[in-house]
């Protein structure tokens, strides 16, 4: 079972899940992270770093965030993959909160 990013990492992009990652399962999109099903481990280092609270193991993901999961799978064949902490973004902690903001993901 995979840990899984959802909606709050959106315009936020925290990367302190990054650094503790074992794997270097995270990959990285403008303004997004994802994790690879298929190469996480379920170690659960992840979950805890996040300050915005945006990653949940998958079966603990919000009803309302189910398709998150896919969004997952299918960005981390595309996105590059992030193995170091980065700087969020400018505005992060403006956007940290702020619901359904799936419409300003960028791929």
């Amino acid at each position: 079972m995979a840990f899984v990013v959802t909606d709050n990492c959106i315009r936020c992009k925290y990367t302190d899940c990054v650094e503790v990652c074992p794997v270097d399962c995270f990959y990285e999109g403008p303004n997004f992270l994802v994790i690879n099903p298929d190469e996480c481990i379920d170690c659960a280092l992840c979950e805890p770093e996040c300050p915005v609270e945006a990653i949940f193991e998958e079966d603990d993901v919000p009803d309302n965030m189910k398709h998150f999961i896919e969004i997952n799978a299918e960005l981390s064949e595309c996105f590059d993959n992030i193995t170091e902490k980065k700087d969020p973004l400018p505005d992060a902690e403006e956007w940290d909160g702020v619901e359904n903001k799936l419409q300003y993901l960028e791929k």
